[in-house]
């Protein structure tokens, strides 16, 4: 079938079963152009809850279906590629989040969102890059337990030197590759950029930036900054809208080949196409795992 059918049969079904298609940051640009809604992952899913859409088909990776169905338990959640998923989500197996509870009993469990309902589920507040910061500052505890990012949890810690800012190590690998070495290059071959870091990058990343921000930040900033020219540290497919949305101005990325992820980049339209005619693949989550993730999504959405 033709792209140009494949795109019509999508609007059409779209509208017979009152569907919302979603798309993160990093998919590839014709699933963006046909998203109702594009942006991170959590502000995707709870833009799509106060909807009236019935049907939500999420473009991106599985933990983030997940959180769509979280928010939205009465609507079918649809992800067009079962095997879509974040290797850094699965480096935490809920099994090490009880461990972890026992070893420090008492912390507060800080969960970034990119993360499995399960371990949702097992913590005490959720947060994004966006607002982990302010999240972690409404605790008094000295002590807190951050998972499953590692970078994001020492981040933060920069925030709070009167605090110990426990961690898991796990990572994305994406922004976890990018080098000190490969952004001073970007730097000397585009001196008048200015670097934005996503808050998952290493820490010597981290202190060569002139901004750090999450992937709607970085978007919001290359509007509202003065400055033409941009490197852009995060996973390669947010060049696009950034383009798109700035076609004035010009953005650089450090290490292009590297900072791709293959899950993201998964989804074709005829995937959606298929998730619209078939329900592939639709995801059920545990209605007690559901309840439990959703209290640590709410507690954080009442601080934010």
């Amino acid at each position: 079938m033709e792209k140009e059918r494949i795109i019509e049969r999508i609007m059409e079904l779209k509208e017979k079963r009152k569907a919302i298609i979603l798309a993160h940051n990093y998919q590839p640009p014709e699933i963006q152009d046909i998203a109702d809604l594009r942006g991170d992952s959590l502000e995707l899913s709870l833009k799509a809850s106060q909807t009236d859409a019935e049907v939500i088909v999420f473009c991106g990776v599985f933990f983030m279906a997940e959180t769509a169905k979280i928010v939205s338990p009465q609507k079918k959640v649809l992800i067009p590629v079962a095997g879509a998923c974040c290797d850094m989500a699965n480096m935490l197996p809920p099994e090490e989040v009880v461990k972890l509870r026992e070893k420090y009993p008492g912390v507060p469990v800080v969960t970034y969102v990119n993360s499995t309902a399960e371990v949702k589920a097992l913590s005490d507040v959720c947060c994004t890059s966006a607002n982990a910061v302010k999240i972690v500052g409404t605790f008094s505890d000295k002590r807190i337990l951050m998972l499953p990012d590692m970078n994001l949890a020492r981040y933060v810690q920069r925030f709070y030197p009167d605090k110990e800012i426990l961690y898991f190590e796990g990572f994305c690998p994406f922004h976890h590759m990018l080098t000190p070495e490969e952004v001073l290059s970007a730097k000397k071959a585009h001196p008048k950029a200015v670097f934005i870091a996503h808050p998952e990058c290493q820490p010597e990343v981290i202190d060569l930036a002139d901004y750090v921000a999450s992937t709607s930040g970085m978007l919001r900033l290359a509007k509202e900054l003065p400055y033409e020219e941009f490197i852009i540290g995060t996973e390669i497919g947010l060049l696009y809208p950034l383009s798109k949305e700035n076609p004035q101005k010009k953005f650089y990325h450090p290490a292009p080949e590297k900072m791709l992820c293959p899950s993201m980049k998964k989804t074709r339209l005829e995937d959606v196409l298929n998730a619209l005619e078939r329900d592939e693949f639709e995801v059920i989550l545990d209605e007690e795992i559901r309840k439990k993730a959703y209290q640590a999504v709410k507690r954080m959405l009442e601080i934010v």
